[in-house]
């Protein structure tokens, strides 16, 4: 027990019998025995504390990461989002300017209506033309 012989433990008793005397013996081994009761549910307790403290700590060091992991992959969602947000308003700018350049170089207005005119009279003449044959067959 407590790496000591049975010979030590005796010694040990016999001087507490001298100091302390037989009547307040029991009652000072109750508190002794209460004394380290309390010691070893204390260092118990500080162990269990440290243990928690540690696991918080891997756990809070877990989720920094799993934050700056989510962090990191939000501004690269920000940035291909932008970039394909600039590339189809680019693309767009393009197709606009296309169709600007394309009516400056074409036509004016009032030819445009010009040729769609000459364009309505000719399919008149065609299908008066051909209510004409009908009629003659």
């Amino acid at each position: 027990m407590f790496g000591m012989s049975f010979g030590e433990i005796l010694v040990i008793a016999i001087i507490a019998i001298l100091f302390i005397g037989p009547e307040k013996l029991p009652d000072t081994m109750v508190k002794i025995a209460k004394f380290f009761r309390s010691f070893k549910k204390t260092v118990h307790e500080v162990k269990d504390s440290i243990e928690q403290e540690v696991h918080l700590k891997e756990l809070k060091d877990e989720a920094i990461s799993y934050k700056e992991q989510l962090e990191k992959s939000v501004t690269e969602i920000k940035q291909d989002t932008n970039v394909n947000v600039i590339d189809d308003l680019q693309d767009g700018f393009a197709d606009i300017k296309g169709s600007l350049t394309s009516l400056e170089e074409g036509p004016s207005a009032p030819e445009l209506f010009k040729e769609m005119k000459e364009e309505e009279k000719a399919e008149t003449q065609k299908s008066k033309k051909k209510k004409g044959k009908k009629k003659d067959v």
